[in-house]
């Protein structure tokens, strides 16, 4: 995939996020480090999950936004703030209905998966 492709996928995931406002909303992060003996698969998203350290946050999606400064995307619920950086987006997928997976990379080693699922009634 492109990374023309990818920055039109983001842009429809945020043009109708607001669909999922009043959602419960979860989001689970990956960290993800790659070394001599452990190698990720960027191409296919095989991130070996034995080796990720992982998050798990639930809330009710109140708001969503783009903070200029800093080019982050921002998810807001009752006393919980996310961010992901735009930026450092190299992929978004769409595994099932309501389910989407971003990847960043923040260097040549570390990358960070984020699959946020919302429990969307229609």
């Amino acid at each position: 995939m492109t990374s023309e492709e990818t920055n039109l996928k983001i842009i429809h995931f945020f043009e109708n996020i607001e669909k999922y406002y009043g959602c419960k909303t979860e989001i689970t992060e990956g960290l993800y480090c790659i070394s001599d003996s452990n190698i990720i698969e960027l191409e296919n998203q095989k991130i070996n999950a034995d080796l990720t350290t992982w998050n798990l946050s639930e809330f009710i999606l109140i708001r969503s936004a783009y903070r200029n400064n800093g080019e982050r995307f921002m998810f807001e619920g009752d006393k919980m703030y996310f961010e992901i950086s735009a930026k450092n987006i190299i992929n978004l997928e769409e595994p099932g209905r309501n389910k989407f997976e971003f990847l960043e990379q923040y260097s040549e080693t570390v990358y960070r998966i984020t699959k946020i699922r919302f429990h969307y009634k229609y």
